[in-house]
């Protein structure tokens, strides 16, 4: 086993984002829907620990979603 299987890093994928007010919040019921800032064909965004470093789509196949990654992102260098 590797020293780096045992890190844990933080995974997020963002589909997308929307600005609600919180009072839009507090006033939904089961079901609502919120509009997101994109479309469907426009890439997913992974950031690890906080750092954008992938884009992808979103695959669906039955009850199982994955992502297939399509650009990784260069790390900016300061």
């Amino acid at each position: 086993m590797s020293v780096l299987e045992g890190i844990m890093i933080d995974l997020s994928i963002v589909l997308g984002s929307a600005e609600v007010p919180i009072r839009q919040i507090l006033q939904m019921s089961r079901g609502a829907m919120i509009p997101l800032d994109c479309g469907q064909d426009d890439p997913s965004l992974v950031y690890v620990n906080g750092e954008l470093v992938a884009k992808g789509r979103i695959l669906v196949d039955d009850e199982r979603m994955s992502l297939e990654i399509s650009e990784l992102i260069k790390k900016q260098r300061h």
